[in-house]
Formats: C-alpha cells, sequence, structure tokens
C-alpha cells in the first residue's frame, strides 16, 4: 500500500473522546480514496494528521512503506513530500496563475520550472493562462491552478480537503469527473475529504464512512450501498429507512414478511433464527420501492422532491410506516394523494430492531441453507 495508516487516533488534550479512533486503511499507488462523513466526524483531523499538521497519539501511518507519523515519530510536514488542495484555493492573488503554480518548485532550474509549469496547466486544462490573475479566472478555474500547483511538486500523495464546497452545486459534480481524470493522468495518490455523496461516488475508487472519528466502512460505492457494515452506513448513504419484519421459513426458502407484504425470492438472507422470534428491521432504499398503480398496498404522498428524471417521494403506508421511493418524473403526483407501490427487492440486509449506529448487519446464513436467491 502506498498509503497504510494502522489503528491511527489523534486526541486533543482535554477531549473526552479521540477526534479520530483508531483508524486503519490503507491506499493503493494510483489509487483515489475518499473520505465522508457528517460535520465533526473527524474526517479533516485524520487529514490533517496525514499532512502532519496534526501529531498522531496512538497508531502509525505510513506513506510509500516509510514510518511518517505515529508513536515518537513525526516527520515535518514539509518533509512528507505532501501536496494539499484546501477548500479556499489558497491563491495567492498578487500572483499570476504561473508564479502560483511555479510557488511550490522553486528550486528547480528556471528553465525546467516554467516547462514543469506548462506541463501541470495543460494536464488541468488551463494551458496559456500562465500571465492570468487568479480574480480573472471562475472558481472551477481557480480550483484547477489550486490543483496544478499541489501537482508541480510531483507529491508522494495529494491531499484535498473539501475542495468544491465553495462552487455551485451544479459545477460540483461534473468538476469531480474532471479532477478524477486529471488524477488518473497524473497517476496521482490522493485522498480526498467531501461531505457530498455525489461528489465521492464521482471521484472516488475507494470511500471510507466516518462517524465520530471511527471509520465504518473502507469499501467501493457499490458495496457501501448494496453491503453496508454498519446501521450508520446503511442509514447515511443513499436514501432508505428502516422497516420493521419478521424472518420465517416457507418450504425451501426464507419469507420476509414487511409492512409492504412478503418478501420472497431473496438473496442474502439471514435464517429466523438470527432474531427473537424472527423479528428484524430491514433496510429498505427507495429504489427498492416501485410505483404501480395496480399493486394492492396504498401509500400517501407526505413529501417531494424533484429531481428531473425523477420525483424522491417520502410516503407514509395505512400502518403508519414511512418509506421512500424514486418515481419518474412523468409521474407527477401532488402531495396527499394515494398511490400503489410494491417492493422489489433482491437481496436484504437486516439488523436487530433499534440496534445502534455502530451495529453490523445480520450476517447472511452460509451455504446450504433453505433460502432461494436469484
Amino acid at each position: 500500500m502506498h498509503l497504510e495508516l494502522s489503528d491511527l487516533s489523534v486526541q486533543y488534550a482535554g477531549a473526552s473522546r479521540a477526534a479520530v479512533d483508531a483508524v486503519s486503511f490503507g491506499l493503493p499507488r494510483g489509487a483515489i480514496g475518499v473520505l465522508i462523513g457528517p460535520s465533526g466526524c473527524g474526517k479533516t483531523t485524520l487529514l490533517r494528521a496525514i499532512a502532519g499538521l496534526e501529531p498522531a497519539s496512538t497508531g502509525q501511518i505510513r506513506i510509500s512503506q516509510q514510518v511518517v507519523g505515529g508513536a515518537g515519530v513525526h516527520v515535518p510536514a514539509e518533509s512528507r513530500r505532501i501536496g494539499m488542495v484546501f477548500q479556499d484555493y489558497a491563491l495567492f492573488p498578487h500572483l499570476d496563475v504561473g508564479h502560483n503554480v511555479a510557488f511550490g518548485i522553486a528550486h528547480l532550474p528556471r528553465a525546467e520550472r516554467q516547462a514543469r509549469v506548462t506541463e501541470v496547466l495543460a494536464l488541468v486544462g488551463l494551458a496559456g493562462t500562465e500571465r492570468r490573475m487568479p480574480h480573472e479566472l471562475s472558481g472551477g478555474q481557480q480550483q484547477r491552478v489550486a490543483l496544478a500547483r499541489a501537482l508541480a511538486p510531483q507529491p508522494e500523495l495529494l491531499l484535498l480537503d473539501e475542495p468544491f464546497s465553495n462552487l455551485d452545486i451544479d459545477l460540483r459534480e461534473r468538476l469531480a469527473h474532471e479532477i478524477r481524470g486529471i488524477l488518473k493522468a497524473a497517476g496521482a495518490t490522493a485522498l480526498f475529504v467531501t461531505h457530498d455523496q455525489l461528489e465521492a461516488f464521482a471521484i472516488g475508487d475507494v470511500i471510507g464512512v466516518m462517524h465520530q472519528g471511527q471509520l465504518h466502512q473502507w469499501d467501493e460505492a457499490y458495496t457501501l450501498y448494496h453491503r453496508p457494515a454498519t446501521r450508520f452506513v446503511a442509514d447515511f448513504i443513499g436514501h432508505g429507512v428502516f422497516a420493521p419484519a419478521t424472518l420465517r421459513e416457507a418450504g425451501d426458502q426464507v419469507v420476509v414478511d414487511t409492512p409492504l407484504g412478503a418478501l420472497t425470492d431473496v438473496a442474502e438472507c439471514p435464517l429466523p433464527t438470527a432474531f427473537e422470534a424472527g423479528q428484524c428491521e430491514v433496510l429498505l432504499r427507495a429504489d427498492d420501492i416501485v410505483h404501480d398503480d395496480d399493486a394492492p398496498v396504498k401509500a400517501q404522498i407526505v413529501r417531494k422532491a424533484f429531481r428531473g428524471a425523477d420525483f424522491l417521494y417520502t410516503l407514509r403506508l395505512g400502518s403508519g410506516e414511512t418509506v421512500m421511493a424514486h418515481v419518474p418524473s412523468h409521474h407527477d403526483h401532488k402531495v396527499g394523494e394515494w398511490i400503489g407501490i410494491r417492493a422489489q427487492v433482491d437481496h436484504v440486509v437486516t439488523f436487530e430492531r433499534g440496534s445502534a449506529a455502530s451495529a453490523p448487519p445480520m450476517a447472511p446464513a452460509p451455504l446450504p441453507l433453505p433460502v432461494s436467491g436469484r
């Protein structure tokens, strides 16, 4: 692993708990990692510890197999060969683009320095802007200049702390895709902090979800969504609800009884004996719920959010439970209307009823077992 953290903790003097609590993960060379989580979860503190701006209380940080932080070891930030991109860009307003980008490579001979500036500006799509001033550029262009400046010294690791937070929301996801292409073209290893899931999904090869200083899961976006490691990850990633359910065996399969009816032929389902009386909670994603006028189950629309191609409906069942559903936008129903819905689930994620945020889902039963799957 190019970047490797082992049981890393950061605790500030006088604090009752660690800001970063025993975090471990690895990032291969050339990969892009993303840390995501709510405000105050420790993701920026973790980034600062990797950068050398915060000392590690316990654990270890390795970059290119060299220990740069840990018990009795603290390599200064300027010696870690790390590039940083901040949310406020931190460009020098009195310097033109070329001199901003050249700031970190002043030690190079003039011709080599100029060649490198030209190279990285072309890489970020800003060729020929060397003489322009930062105030003459758009926010997205300024962010590209900041990225070019960070890439110019060819750092071992690039750290980006919410770099798009000052940009328009429509620009963020597009720029995230573009920055991903730039980082891949540069062969850079990067760790990115954000609170925006769309940014994380657009840019990351692997994503870490943090909560209260702990890393709950470090995985690909698809796995975070479909195989959440804890209840917090299940709740934080995507849209969905936890619905009461009861597991029972019927012939050669497990049936999941929910407020929307029985779910059958579901994969990766634990046996009813995993829970007392088979009672549990099942995660129902918005894309698990299908609008169907002919369905026997009806639900009332209590909230709707237009998202272009679809609506995100929040629905209340007659029994009082709430579910969410993505519905194509040509099905434009009013708040208060009742519509037919049905569940279309091919695998279930189950939890103990009322379990804590850190609770893992109940593992599916090992094969062979009386569960049929698709």
